[in-house]
């Protein structure tokens, strides 16, 4: 089928079963600068947030199932994103992206908590992203016991920082990065962990949510906005 007319499709689909009511996104001012929120909670259970898609970097043999669900440990009730199935294993990345946003430099911050995982768990934000191939990502992971920052680029993983750091499944976290030019500064609940530059990718790029292999996790409060220069 023509991608334009199964796209058409899939949005119809969606409004017939109330998935594309509601808006997530909305735009509020802090010390006059314009920031993006995603909460999650205006959009039907089972659904996936209009306006966002689903990738992957690997060759899963189907994609991961994101939807928006109740959660009643969220960090803002009753709604988050969540990967709630996934068939991917070894270094098969699921990746959710918001499409209709694009930043550079930003402060970018989001509440995630691990679920399951026998393979891996954890995730994190994702942001400079220019496809499913080439983006930086920041995530923790319960099961390694370490917070880190990598680059994706042509599909490769390269790993840009690293720290020891306790998480566990079950617990939410505070997830936030920034970056300006080259520089990166990863935190996680309010301390800075991870600290480096790299150059690969210097242009505006959309933000998202990923994952690896089987780890089924959640995702609430998404908020990002552009930093200016000092």
């Amino acid at each position: 089928m023509n991608p334009a007319i199964l796209s058409l499709v899939l949005l119809l689909s969606l409004i017939a079963n109330g998935c594309a009511t509601g808006n997530t996104r909305i735009t509020t001012a802090r010390t006059n600068t314009p920031e993006t929120a995603f909460n999650f909670d205006s959009f039907n259970n089972g659904c996936l947030p209009a306006d966002w898609m689903i990738r992957e970097t690997g060759q899963p043999s189907a994609s991961a199932t994101w939807m928006v669900v109740a959660d009643s440990t969220a960090p803002s009730k009753p709604n988050v994103l969540a990967l709630t199935t996934t068939v991917a294993h070894g270094s098969t990345f699921n990746l959710a992206i918001a499409d209709n946003i694009s930043f550079k430099d930003l402060d970018l911050m989001v509440k995630v908590k691990a679920v399951t995982g026998e393979e891996d768990q954890g995730g994190g934000p994702i942001w400079r992203f220019k496809d499913h191939d080439n983006y930086y990502v920041c995530r923790f992971n319960p099961l390694e016991g370490n917070y880190r920052v990598y680059k994706v680029a042509n599909g490769q993983r390269k790993q840009l920082d690293t720290a020891s750091v306790k998480t566990a499944a079950g617990k939410w976290y505070s997830v936030r990065v920034t970056m300006i030019d080259n520089q990166i500064r990863c935190y996680l609940d309010g301390k800075k962990w991870l600290e480096t530059k790299d150059d690969t990718f210097q242009d505006a790029g959309k933000v998202g949510l990923w994952t690896k292999a089987d780890a089924a996790t959640r995702f609430d409060d998404l908020v990002v906005r552009p930093i200016a220069k000092p």
